[in-house]
C-alpha cells in the first residue's frame, strides 16, 4: 500500500561502520531519522548538544548495558531503558558495559555525515592495521585516551568531536608505508624513517577536499613535538593545535604499553613517568596533567 512500507529484521536503507560501531539507516523523512546503532563492549560514546536546540534525540536500548555519566554521578541503563537529549548544554559520556544495540530516532540530519567519505577512511585504517599487526586496535586505545583527556579539561562539543574522529583515523597515512618496514624488528635505516615520517602529511592530503577536511591539521600534527624536535614541519609550542598535542601524548603511551616486533611493552606507570619527565619539552603540561588524573582514576599508575 503506498505510504506503507514493511522491513525485515537485518534489512535497512543503507548500513555504515565507522569506530567499529555499526549504524543502519531504517527510515527518514520530514527531517527525522531512525536509525540502529551498535556498538561494541568498552566503547565510549557521547550525546552531544545540538547547535539548534530544538533537535531531540531519542535513544531506546534493545540489547545490553551501557554506564551513563552526568556530572561524576553514574547510572547503569539495560535492556528497555531509553533517554533523550534536547536543548542540552554539555556532552553526557557513555561507556559500553557490554555490546549494545540502540533505537536512535533524530529530528537533525545525522546519517549522512557517517555515511560514504568516513566509511571509505574507515576501510583505509583497517587496511592499516591489517598490515601492520601490532597498530591493530590503536587508533581505538588512542581515541579513548583522548576524549578521556579532552573530557578532564573541559574542551568544547566541536573540540571534542574533532579530537574523537581524528584519532581514529590519525594513522591512515601509514597505507603508503611499505609493510616491511611498518614491522621491521630492527632499527630503521635514516631511509626508512624519512618514510615513516611522511604518514602524517599523507594522511592530512587523505582527507582533503572530503567532509572532514577540518581534521587535517590535527592529523598532519600529531608527531609534532612542543621543541620543534617532531615531524613533519618541527612546529613549535602553541604553533602546534590542541587536539594534536592530545593525540601526541596518547598515541605515545599506548605505543609504549603495547608490544612491538622490536620490543617488550613497558608498563603504564614506566610508559607515564617517561612522559611526564618530557612536560615542556616534547608534551604538553596540562595535557599529562588531565591524562594522569585519568589514569589514576582507572588504577593504572599510582
Amino acid at each position: 500500500m503506498e505510504g506503507f512500507k514493511i522491513g525485515k529484521k537485518g534489512s535497512a536503507l543503507e548500513t555504515v561502520v565507522y569506530n567499529r560501531s555499526e549504524f543502519s539507516l531504517l527510515t527518514r523523512g520530514d527531517g527525522v531519522e531512525v536509525l540502529l546503532h551498535t556498538i561494541e563492549k568498552d566503547k565510549l560514546f557521547y550525546v552531544y548538544p545540538s547547535d539548534n536546540p530544538n533537535v531531540l534525540e531519542f535513544y531506546l536500548i534493545q540489547s545490553g548495558e551501557i554506564l551513563c555519566e552526568i556530572n561524576d554521578e553514574k547510572t547503569i541503563l539495560g535492556t528497555g531503558d531509553y533517554f533523550s537529549a534536547k536543548g542540552l548544554t554539555d556532552h553526557i559520556h557513555f561507556t559500553a558495559l557490554t555490546n549494545v544495540t540502540f533505537l536512535w530516532v533524530t529530528t537533525e540530519q545525522t546519517f549522512i555525515h557517517l555515511s560514504n567519505e568516513m566509511s571509505a577512511l574507515m576501510d583505509i585504517v583497517k587496511k592499516v592495521e591489517a598490515k601492520d599487526r601490532y597498530t591493530y586496535l590503536h587508533s581505538d586505545r588512542v581515541a579513548n585516551y583522548s576524549i578521556k583527556i579532552a573530557k578532564k579539561m573541559k574542551l568544547n562539543r566541536v573540540q571534542i568531536e574533532n579530537l574523537n574522529t581524528a584519532s581514529y583515523i590519525h594513522d591512515i597515512g601509514k597505507v603508503n608505508v611499505p609493510e616491511e618496514i611498518l614491522n621491521k624488528p630492527s632499527r630503521l635505516t635514516v631511509e626508512e624513517f624519512e618514510i615513516i615520517k611522511k604518514h602524517p602529511s599523507d594522511g592530512a592530503k587523505m582527507i582533503k577536499g572530503t567532509f572532514y577536511e577540518e581534521l587535517a591539521p590535527i592529523i598532519e600534527q600529531h608527531h609534532e613535538r612542543l621543541n620543534g624536535s617532531g615531524y613533519p614541519k618541527g612546529l613549535k609550542g602553541d604553533d602546534i593545535l590542541l587536539e594534536a598535542r592530545i593525540i601526541a601524548v596518547s598515541d605515545t603511551f599506548d605505543a609504549m604499553t603495547e608490544d612491538r616486533v622490536y620490543r617488550k611493552a613497558s608498563n603504564a606507570q614506566e610508559a607515564f613517568d617517561v612522559i611526564k619527565g618530557s612536560i615542556g619539552t616534547l608534551y604538553d603540561r596540562e595535557v599529562v596533567e588531565a591524562f594522569e588524573k585519568v589514569l589514576k582514576e582507572e588504577g593504572k599508575i599510582v
